[in-house]
């Protein structure tokens, strides 16, 4: 069985920066690297958003309201992904999920909550 489990979270000042972690178990490295990762946000009141994903041949996306700030990666043999977050702002604020992309219902976690706030 595939599990996601999302570490990193916590409380951070603007302009901050942040490490988050995806251990992806259940899953061989092979498998792990043949599939698109991505992480995603869900903020108070609002709907979960896509923020950054990671292709299967290691090419990344981010989303508009991030780009240049946040930065995906993943460990093949680790099968974990990162999302290294720098230059936070308060509307960062949100749970943290990581997940295939396309996502799958049957893989979404617990999430990380990240708060940032002065």
């Amino acid at each position: 069985q595939v599990q996601l489990v999302e570490s990193g979270g916590g409380l951070v000042q603007p302009g901050g920066s942040l490490r988050l972690s995806c251990v992806v178990s259940g899953i061989s490295p092979i498998i792990f690297s043949i599939n698109a990762w991505g992480w995603y946000r869900q903020a108070p009141g609002k709907q979960r958003e896509l923020v950054a994903v990671l292709t299967s041949g290691g090419t990344t996306q981010s989303g508009d309201s991030v780009k240049g700030r946040f930065t995906i990666s993943r460990d093949i043999a680790k099968t974990t992904v990162y999302l290294q977050m720098n230059s936070l702002k308060p509307e960062d604020t949100a749970v943290y999920y990581c997940n295939r992309n396309p996502e799958r219902d049957d893989y979404w976690g617990q999430g990380t909550q990240v708060t940032v706030s002065s």
